[in-house]
Formats: structure tokens, sequence, C-alpha cells
């Protein structure tokens, strides 16, 4: 054989040798593989199905009961849930239709119980709620009374029990908002308060709230000039998502003819005084008490020597008297905690004696009644409603017999010379710096884009 032929030879054999292990090497791998998979994947089927024990297993299970969940979740049957808004001249007759109450003996007695009478004491625009039946019986009925800024806000609540009903007043569970808006004069203050490119409304008592913060700074009838414009901070009071009250300025910034005003309240919850206007250095903005507890009136008597009207004794007279209608409303001089309130032994009648800052109280009598949930302890700020003029105890007709007291003597309010309230204390201050700077920061956000007051 030739060399060469017997060395192919024997190369060949040596090449298909390592190509037939190679291929059982790669079958072998590749048939475990099939036989591993064909293991997971069929090995459950393999039994037959009809070879399989059969078992069967019976339970009982509770269905829920779904009526009952479903009928709490709704209101009761053929009942039916009303809500109308009061109307100018509207009379109880007529709100009742309106709300589809159809119920002589409901009528009947809103129109006699003292609680519920107060539902036909509501103002225009003000929301009624009533749950009726089918056939107009009235379930109940629910109204919001708001009284005054000061005065908690009620819930009237009318609810039928059996053939009766009953009223009831109850606090009502008010949300605080806080708003901000900016506006721009034109004309008018009011003008630039009644619309915006919004179409945002500022209430009637924010727009009079600006002209009590800044009065003493801008005559709003005649120093506006177009181009004047102010910031305003305030809080508004919802329930169910209706707008119950609006409350105070919490700060507010006005810029007349290039100078601007600013004024931040400020009522410390460690002081026993109510809290006030302060400009951003800290400093007071209104005068620590008013000229006069009655915003109409005259002085009937001053503080000086008379003769007593009902003993005909000459004596010193230590107060001054005011004279004006019984059920003139009173307001506090100053802020300041009631001292005392009632009916006094000593001539005075209904009395109210506030305690202020320092040694200063002021007292006033004579009065008709007292401001609703006014008490004992109780903080008043300067100017809020605490009773009305009347003519009790030794009075010979209605006035207000208002003192001035320092260190609990009568003093002539007209001779006393406090221009100022008491100032804030470091501590108090220190507080005061961190409730301005939050109304900065709002006053900047309504600000055009890099407008700060630094610029200005």
């Amino acid at each position: 054989m030739n060399p060469t032929n017997k060395f192919t030879s024997s190369r060949l054999y040596q090449l298909l040798g390592s190509t037939r292990k190679a291929r059982i090497v790669s079958s072998s791998a590749l048939l475990l593989a099939l036989i591993t998979f064909g293991a997971a994947g069929v090995a459950p089927l393999a039994p037959d199905a009809a070879d399989l024990p059969v078992t069967s297993v019976a339970q009982e299970l509770a269905l829920p009961d779904l009526a009952t969940q479903i009928s709490a979740l709704q209101p009761e049957a053929n009942h039916f849930i009303h809500e109308e808004k009061i109307r100018a001249g509207d009379t109880l007759a007529t709100l009742l239709t309106r709300l589809g109450v159809t119920d002589e003996a409901a009528a009947n007695f809103i129109k006699q119980d003292k609680v519920a009478r107060g539902v036909m004491q509501l103002r225009a625009g003000k929301r009624v709620q009533a749950q009726t039946t089918e056939d107009g019986r009235l379930q109940w009925l629910r109204a919001t009374v708001v009284d005054g800024k000061d005065i908690p806000v009620t819930n009237i609540m009318v609810t039928r029990k059996g053939e009766a009903f009953t009223a009831a007043e109850l606090p009502a569970k008010l949300e605080r908002r806080v708003e901000m808006h900016a506006r721009d004069i034109t004309t008018t203050l009011f003008a630039a308060t009644d619309s915006s490119p919004d179409g945002t409304r500022l209430p009637d008592a924010i727009s009079a709230q600006i002209v009590e913060m800044f009065s003493t700074n801008i005559d709003f009838r005649s120093d506006l000039k177009r181009g004047d414009h102010f910031e305003v901070v305030y809080e508004t009071f919802w329930q169910d998502g209706e707008l119950v009250k609006v409350g105070r300025i919490l700060a507010g910034e006005f810029t007349n003819r290039g100078t601007t005003y600013q004024s931040v309240w400020f009522e410390d919850p460690a002081s026993k005084m109510g809290g006030g206007y302060y400009s951003l250095d800290g400093k007071s903005l209104k005068k620590a008490f008013l000229k006069s507890p009655l915003e109409f009136s005259r002085i009937s008597s001053g503080f000086s020597m008379r003769v007593h009207p009902i003993s005909g004794n000459w004596k010193k007279h230590k107060g001054v008297d005011f004279a004006a209608a019984s059920g003139t409303p009173i307001r506090a001089s100053g802020d300041g905690v009631v001292e005392s309130i009632g009916m006094q032994s000593n001539g005075y009648g209904n009395m109210v004696v506030l305690k202020h800052w320092s040694n200063y109280s002021t007292a006033y009598a004579h009065m008709s009644g007292f401001a609703r949930g006014l008490k004992k302890g109780m903080k008043v700020s300067q100017g809020d409603v605490i009773g009305y003029v009347g003519s009790t105890g030794w009075s010979t007709g209605a006035h207000l017999h208002y003192e001035f007291r320092v260190a609990n003597e009568a003093r002539d309010p007209n001779a006393v010379n406090v221009t100022a309230q008491a100032p804030l204390t470091a501590a108090e201050l220190a507080r005061f710096r961190s409730v301005s700077a939050d109304m900065m920061h709002r006053f900047n956000l309504l600000r055009p884009s890099g407008l700060t007051l630094a610029s200005r």
C-alpha cells in the first residue's frame, strides 16, 4: 500500500471516529434533555384519567347578608333628601314647599319651638336641607346659623320621632381655609374686590376690613390712584362644601401712590390678651382704647360733679354716659379678658368689666343684655360686641355708663393718655417674626415673578 494512502486512510479513520464520538455525545445530551423535559412536562399526565380515584366533598357556605349591607349604604326606602337656599321674601310655607315638605305638624312645630324658629331668621343665600317621605312627611331638617364674626356657628336640627318633633342646636364642624388674592386698582377699592380676571369676588366683609386696616394711612375716597394694588390673606370657614362665614384678614399689603403699607394679625396663644394688627417690626397699629364704646352716640353726662338723677344728691359722676337707643350694640373699647359679668346690686344693673393689659380695666353698665356666649374669663378683642344698651339698675333712661379704671380707680377716659397697646415682649416678638415671615412668603407668591418687597 502506498504510504500516502495508508496515512490518509488512517487519518480519515481517526477523524470519522472523533466525529462519531461527538455525535454520540451530542445525541446523548439531547436525549437526556428530552427525557428530563418529558418527565417534567408529561409525568403528571402519565396515569390514565379514567383510573384516578374520584372524591366528592360537600360543604355548606354561609352567604353574606347583602340586603342588609346595601340598605345601610343607601337612604331609607322612599325617603328623599332636598336642598334649597333661602330667597329674599321667603316665608316658612314657601321654603317648605320647595323642600318637598307637605307636613302641617312639622310647620306648626317650627313656628312654635324656640330653637326651630331660627330657621325662619336665616339670611338669603343660606342653605337648608330636609329629608322627606314619598308623601312629603318631614323626617329631618337642618340649617346653619351664623350670628356674628366671633359667635360660634351652630346647626339647627329638627328631627321627627314617631309623630312628635324635637329641635336641637348643635355646634357646627367647620373646615378652615386660608385664601390669598391680589388686586390692581382701576377706579375704586370695591370695583377691584368685586371682579378679577379669574372671576373671583372678594367678600364684602374683607373689603370692609381692608378699609378699617389701612384707613389711618389711606383715604379710600380720595387717595386711590389707578395702578395702586394690594395683596390680602384671609380666612374662610366651610361646611359640606358651602362657605359658611368669612373670618379676619391675617395679613394685608397696600401700595398707594408708591408707598407700601403692611399689616399682620398676631395673637399669641401664650398671652391672655386678644390679638391685634402689627407692622413688620412688631409695633401695634391700633390705639389701645376706642374713644367711644358705641358707634353712633352722644355724651349725655361727663366725668364731673353732678346732681344724681335718682337720689338728688350732689356727687361725683365716675364715668361717662353715652345716650343711645335701647339695644344699641356696645363694643369692647380695648383687647382684654372678661373679669366679671352679670347683674350688680349697687345700681349698675347688668354690667361687664374687662381687664386689659397693665393695670387698666373698663366697665360697661345698665345693659339690656349681654352678647351671646360671653362669659367670665373669655378673651375679647377691641371692637367686639359685648352687650347692648339698656336701662337696668339705677337708670332713668336708655344709655351706657362707661368707666375707665386705672388700678381699679375710675379716671376720666378723655384725660388719660394711652396711645398704644402694650409692646410685645421678647418671647412674643420671636413668635411674631415667625408669623410675619410666613405672611411675607405668601405675599411674594402673589406678586409677579421676580418682584419682591426689597425691590419696591
